[in-house]
């Protein structure tokens, strides 16, 4: 028998011990964005607004991304092509500055919509799937015609500007009478207390950079080679639950800490050092 195969790339095909047909999710299509997002309404919290009305200025700033969701709907003028509306959902945390005293934390709820088209073919088959209950009414999995599922990954945003300004001081481009609606209720609750939609007292907006990537989708059926059964090479360590090892043994694995010692000569583009101890 030929020595084994790990996962991975292989050289030739000589090892392959049969072909077995899987069923799995193929990438029909996908692109990534690098958005500059700017002047967002930061819906605060009741607490938040109230410390935001009597501030001078606001600093600081973090963004958490707490939510992506998305509908796909078919392109009715170009066949196999699928519009993927997308909205991200922030948690916006700041400093108010009120006088003199200590800056006063604010947070509060920013969203961010988008559309793109993406590829995704065509399909008219419906599902059955044993995973399906009626009697629970399991909408997830009720069948339906066959389209992509949409898939975005995407990251923490960098929080590019904060702006606080009036409320009738519509300079950012944003209108004084559109509100947000259709804000799901496990959003909400992520903030601990009822957001402020309202229109009156000062507004926050925010400036967002966004890196995300987003693809379709579609089940398929493919047909592969197979090696043989995965099965790990290596052993469990602490077996029994004895896992005291010496500590000196351990410490004299640690690599000493040069740069701790030696500031380096200059900073790499992602923070690395670069002095010339290495």
């Amino acid at each position: 028998m030929p020595e084994k195969v790990m996962p991975g790339p292989v050289s030739d095909a000589a090892g392959v011990r049969e072909a077995v047909c899987v069923h799995t999710k193929k990438i029909m299509d996908a692109c990534r964005d690098k958005d500059c997002v700017e002047d967002l309404r930061v819906y605060l919290t009741q607490s938040s607004q109230c410390a935001i009305d009597r501030a001078t200025c606001i600093k600081g700033g973090r963004a958490e991304l707490l939510f992506v969701s998305t509908n796909v709907e078919p392109v009715g003028f170009n066949r196999g092509f699928y519009t993927v509306d997308v909205r991200y959902f922030y948690a916006i945390t700041a400093d108010a500055f009120v006088g003199a005293a200590r800056p006063v934390e604010v947070t509060g709820l920013a969203v961010f919509d988008k559309r793109v088209i993406l590829f995704g073919s065509e399909g008219s088959s419906k599902t059955f799937s044993s995973e399906m209950s009626l009697d629970c009414m399991d909408f997830q999995n009720l069948p339906q015609v066959n389209q992509p599922s949409a898939i975005v990954e995407a990251v923490d945003p960098l929080v590019l500007n904060l702006k606080l300004v009036e409320p009738c001081d519509c300079g950012c481009g944003c209108s004084c009478g559109c509100e947000l609606s259709d804000v799901p209720p496990c959003i909400c609750g992520c903030f601990g207390s009822d957001l402020d939609f309202g229109a009156t007292g000062k507004r926050l907006y925010v400036s967002l950079g966004q890196f995300s990537l987003i693809r379709l989708e579609r089940d398929t059926q493919l047909l592969i080679p197979v090696y043989d059964y995965c099965m790990p090479q290596k052993e469990c360590a602490c077996d029994g639950g004895s896992c005291e090892e010496d500590p000196c043994e351990l410490f004299r694995h640690v690599k000493f800490p040069v740069n701790e010692f030696f500031p380096p000569d200059r900073v790499g583009p992602n923070g690395e050092g670069c002095g010339c101890c290495g």
